[in-house]
């Protein structure tokens, strides 16, 4: 679950900060003063004068250009009225614009969640377009992600399983409410793909989809995680694919955490991973499906295995690159038919860790692995190293 998440400041906020017309005159014309003499104690500098000739008497012109200098102050001082006046019209006028914009916002929330509560899968579907495009157009960033959070909200709803064929108007209908479950995820993976300079990016946006069925091809290949967090705990992933491919992970979170993978694929392919982010595959229950981290560059970012069980799927390392950053299998079970696969990686030092890892009839490769062996992998292997892991030369010669 997300918990504790900060809210993002609105123009609400900022109009709460704007000052009072005397306090933002007095600094407005104090500012004025003081610019004002500062330019002319530079020109006296500039200009190198040494003292200021002094009369007793007033001459006309002498006279005539006090006038002006007079009549010019008080002109000044009109226009700085003016201009903070003008100021906070126009900020009045952002904020009446801003609240507007927001009540126009609730309505078509409203109405779009009535629309999601219908027993009618096609105006579900109204209902989820209309809640897309409420949070491309929102006027602030807290209510598009209210809108996201409603989303996500209904895909961890309970459903009922499918009945089949038996029951066949059940079956039907079943079909169409997974199709509006479908179209929620093919939507939010869609606005997280384009990129976040765009008007209708997602990106930054938090994603809480824990405990969800993902039982459809997701695609998030080339997306940007920078902030926010994205959680998939205790999802269910079953049948399709999750690709992240050449997707870069920098900051924030992507929790796997307590999921169960059966006959699913998530990939990771030629990914990075940097900046502090974390990909975590903690307690998952890996069986029948494939996490594919091929050539992947892991760089400053952790991908926590950390007490996940494995077994029937597979976990791929292949041709990664893992410099500075962490990748832990601390603590997790490789069982019978359970495979994880580092071929041709290349591993920096103290980056991989197999400590407290029990190995029980799994298949581990290591081979053509460049750099050193992982800290507590020839510990969890046994000796002798059994056959079906399989390791560099240069980690099993004795010096």
């Amino acid at each position: 679950m997300i918990a504790n998440r900060r809210p993002r400041p609105t123009s609400d906020d900022r109009e709460l900060r704007l000052w009072k017309v005397g306090r933002a005159l007095t600094v407005t014309f104090a500012a004025a003063v003081l610019v004002a003499g500062g330019v002319f104690y530079g020109l006296v500098y500039l200009l190198d004068f040494q003292e200021i000739d002094t009369t007793k008497k007033l001459d006309a012109k002498t006279l005539f250009d006090l006038v002006k200098l007079s009549f010019g102050v008080v002109a000044g001082a009109g226009a700085l009225v003016a201009l903070v006046v003008a100021y906070r019209r126009q900020r009045v006028d952002e904020a009446g614009a801003h609240r507007e914009a927001t009540r126009l916002h609730t309505e078509r929330f409203s109405q779009a969640v009535d629309k999601l509560g219908s027993d009618s899968p096609a105006v579900r579907l109204g209902g989820v377009h209309a809640l897309a495009g409420l949070a491309d157009d929102a006027p602030d960033a807290n209510l598009r992600q209210t809108c996201i959070d409603v989303l996500c909200a209904y895909l961890r709803l309970p459903h009922t399983p499918d009945p089949g064929t038996a029951e066949l108007e059940n079956h039907h209908l079943y079909l169409a409410l997974r199709e509006v479950r479908h179209t929620i995820l093919r939507l939010i993976s869609d606005h997280y793909r384009r990129p976040e300079e765009t008007r209708h990016s997602w990106q930054g946006c938090d994603l809480d989809l824990t405990g969800v069925t993902i039982d459809c091809n997701v695609d998030f290949s080339d997306a940007r995680f920078t902030r926010g967090t994205v959680t998939f705990e205790g999802a269910t992933f079953s049948g399709g694919t999750v690709s992240f491919s050449r997707a870069t992970f920098s900051g924030g979170l992507v929790d796997f955490g307590f999921a169960t993978f059966s006959g699913h694929t998530v990939l990771f392919a030629y990914a990075t991973i940097s900046e502090g982010c974390s990909v975590s595959f903690g307690n998952a229950i890996i069986s029948g499906s494939s996490p594919y981290f091929g050539g992947a560059t892991i760089s400053d970012g952790v991908v926590f295995f950390g007490d996940a069980s494995i077994s029937g799927g597979t976990v791929f390392f292949g041709d990664t690159t893992i410099s500075g950053g962490t990748v832990t299998f601390d603590h997790a079970t490789i069982s019978s038919n359970g495979r994880v696969y580092f071929m041709r990686a290349a591993i920096s030092s103290d980056t991989v860790s197999f400590n407290g890892t029990t190995i029980s009839g799994g298949t581990l490769n290591f081979s053509d692995t460049t750099g050193p062996a992982p800290a507590g992998l020839l510990t969890a292997g046994g000796s002798p190293v059994p056959g079906t892991v399989i390791l560099p030369q240069t980690w099993t010669q004795v010096p």
